[in-house]
């Protein structure tokens, strides 16, 4: 049996996924690379309550109905120490799009922001929130205000001008869209351990492009702008052309975003502006991504897992150390009443001979 070499223990890890997230992250070459590191990954049934389950190092999850809240209440009660991937009020601010990027304005990174948008709820706010925002200008990334896993949180608009805000319906998050050379940076964070993957994005939109007759155009139907000339092999170039991103400034823009957040799992969507020099945007963030899609994404999960469960290990280890202190501490409070117990035994005797002298 493979153990870990930093304990000669085994670690248990519980998974809570809903079926399609299995099939897509569970897979054979994370369940072999994580056991021989001495993780074993252990699904969860959801058709037994979770206090019956265990002991977990560990348990992470991508479920959010009331009666898992409270399923995973009742088992952080009973074990205090292990670790939940991860807290469900963390996870909820990624679902509305309007908090979603609160966590940006945290870092200290000074040439990191957000593009310009505006939380529109009525179709009578729509022009005022464009008035609104000095600057934003069009075109506009129309986005549904909750980031779930429905079909509609997915479905985004481009808006060329005003008259194409009018096929919106609110509630929308606008957002200014910025030219960024055709190329998004996808960070997936894993605790510390951090990957960056550039991937094709929407292309620059030009001032000869925004007068074009289209107002609204759904982002299946993207391509539109696209270079109808561009062939497979120039899409190559473009890819391999793009510059990635220093790893030690995406290493701390993980690390101070998952401060920020207060949580282990998720990516980032990342574009560089093309009007100012090594200036990036961020766009978008998402819990519990699809890993899978990273190249090697076990070599960053395992040892994700392996720093959560020594977290615990030394939780427990903490709380034994304090009971043992608690014991210490008690002892010597009862040698102590002891000694004066002992002490005491004189001093009556004395009192009692004097009294029998009088």
């Amino acid at each position: 049996m493979s153990e870990s070499p930093l304990t000669g223990d085994r670690f248990r890890i519980g998974y809570a996924l809903a079926p399609r997230s299995v099939s897509s992250f569970i897979q054979d070459s994370l369940l072999l690379h994580a056991k021989q590191r001495g993780v074993d990954l252990i699904k969860i049934d959801l058709d037994k309550p979770l206090v019956q389950q265990g002991p977990f190092d560990s348990v992470f999850h991508k479920l959010y109905d009331e009666e898992w809240k409270k399923q995973l209440e009742e088992f952080s009660i009973l074990n205090p120490t292990t670790i939940i991937v991860d807290p469900i009020e963390s996870i909820e601010k990624l679902h509305n799009r309007v908090s979603m990027l609160d966590a940006v304005s945290q870092l200290k990174i000074e040439n990191v922001n957000i593009p310009l948008q505006a939380f529109v709820d009525s179709n009578e706010s729509l022009q005022d929130a464009v008035a609104a925002n000095q600057g934003m200008k069009f075109p506009l990334i129309a986005k549904a205000l909750l980031a779930n896993a429905t079909a509609d949180a997915h479905q985004m608009f481009l808006a060329l001008n005003k008259e194409g805000l009018n096929g919106i319906k609110p509630p929308i998050i606008l957002q200014e869209f910025v030219n960024h050379g055709g190329i998004i940076f996808k960070v997936y964070v894993a605790g510390d351990h951090v990957k960056c993957v550039k991937r094709k994005s929407l292309p620059d939109i030009n001032e000869e492009k925004l007068g074009n007759s289209e107002n609204l155009i759904p982002f299946s139907m993207i391509s539109y702008f696209a270079d109808n000339e561009q062939s497979d092999e120039s899409l190559a170039k473009l890819m391999e052309a793009a510059e990635m991103p220093p790893s030690s400034f995406v290493n701390e823009v993980s690390k101070q975003l998952r401060h920020a957040l207060k949580l282990h799992l998720f990516n980032y969507d990342m574009i560089r502006d093309s009007r100012v020099e090594n200036r990036y945007l961020i766009i978008d963030i998402n819990y519990f991504p699809g890993y899978a899609k990273v190249p090697e994404y076990e070599t960053m999960l395992t040892p994700c897992f392996l720093d959560i469960a020594h977290q615990k290990r030394s939780r427990e280890n903490g709380n034994l150390d304090q009971s043992e202190n608690n014991k210490t501490h008690e002892a010597e409070s009862n040698g102590h009443k002891m000694d004066q117990l002992e002490n005491n035994k004189p001093h009556e005797g004395e009192s009692n001979g004097h009294k029998m002298e009088k």
